[in-house]
């Protein structure tokens, strides 16, 4: 009987649909005994240890090096959890036979959500004027409009394409940074299409809904942040990686920028001393974005999907990153 590992927290010992799909289709399900192991923070000797004994995983933000996989010869599949597989090596997965999955169509309503949540949570101050109303204070200071500001989106992929249609249903003006846009999306909702400089230097809010990739790593840098309009606000809830945090809080201390939003960090979990929890001008929260309980349910069962269709021979068309495996693999 196959193996099927989950590691998400919130995916632990749950009675889910994703859990009766997999039985039934005669996988046995296993759990970490640590609930934390998703997080990336053990050695690969402890990885290799706790996915040893498992046919497919469904894969949280566990580190899989090449030297992890090598290691795992029993490994026929990785579903990810979510969209992101920047833990996963590709490469060494491709080379080993291994297909690596995402669950593209299940988180991407939760994390347009959030990203609203944040942008509310700045302009409107809500941490501050919570801290001083508990105070028995009554501050009187306006807070920003959302209406009619303009809300520059740097990816227009499916999250990107949530996130702006809940801005447009805000009254915001959307504008997008994409090189390969979906050219009905951005005809039926309006949305201008512009070059990185022209988004930086009109948009109030500017949201990263990107990939990490060899070119996007670290590109909001001090010289982006830099040429972004004065008093903006910086929302970041794809990728710590994609932002350079100390080019970041130099921004929020002197300018351009008047706040920040992130769900996401350079290192994860970040450290309780990481200096952006001590400026006032920036609302964190600790990469839930895809993650509310609907979501959950839905990447469980998308990632589940996947490894059954493959045990099946059918290829889950759209959901493997490494998709060139798809001629020729067999479980």
């Amino acid at each position: 009987m196959p193996v099927v590992l989950i590691t998400p927290e919130a995916m632990l010992h749950q009675k889910a649909p994703y859990v009766d799909h997999l039985l039934e289709a005669g996988f046995e399900i296993r759990y970490p005994e640590d609930p934390t192991f998703t997080r990336g923070l053990c050695g690969p000797e402890t990885t290799v240890e706790v996915l040893s004994a498992c046919d497919a995983v469904i894969a949280g933000g566990e580190i899989l090096t090449p030297d992890v996989l090598d290691a795992l010869p029993n490994l026929r599949v990785v579903a990810r959890s979510g969209v992101g597989y920047d833990r996963v090596d590709i490469p060494a997965a491709t080379r080993l036979g291994i297909p690596v999955t995402i669950t593209p169509t299940a988180n991407h309503e939760a994390v347009a959500e959030l990203t609203l949540s944040l942008i509310f949570a700045v302009a409107k101050e809500v941490l501050f004027n919570d801290r001083e109303a508990r105070a028995g204070r009554w501050p009187m200071k306006p807070t920003r409009p959302i209406r009619g500001q303009t809300l520059g989106i740097v990816g227009l992929g499916r999250i990107g394409r949530s996130t702006a249609v809940r801005g447009q249903a805000l009254g915001m003006t959307v504008i997008a940074v994409e090189s390969y846009p979906d050219q009905n999306f951005v005809q039926q909702h309006g949305i201008e299409l512009v070059d990185l400089d022209t988004l930086l230097a009109r948009a109030d809010f500017l949201s990263a809904h990107c990939p990490v990739t060899e070119e996007t790593t670290g590109m909001f840098n001090a010289g982006l942040f830099a040429r972004m309009k004065p008093d903006s606000v910086f929302i970041n809830t794809a990728r710590g990686k994609l932002h350079v945090e100390a080019d970041l809080i130099e921004a929020l201390q002197n300018g351009p920028l008047w706040a920040a939003g992130l769900d996401v960090f350079e290192q994860e979990p970040t450290d309780a001393a990481n200096p952006l929890f001590q400026l006032e001008n920036v609302v964190c929260s600790p990469h839930v974005a895809g993650n509310d309980t609907k979501s959950q349910v839905d990447m469980g069962i998308e990632a589940a999907d996947c490894i059954i269709r493959l045990h099946r021979g059918e290829w889950p068309v759209g959901a493997v990153v490494n998709d060139e495996l798809r001629d020729g693999w067999t479980w």
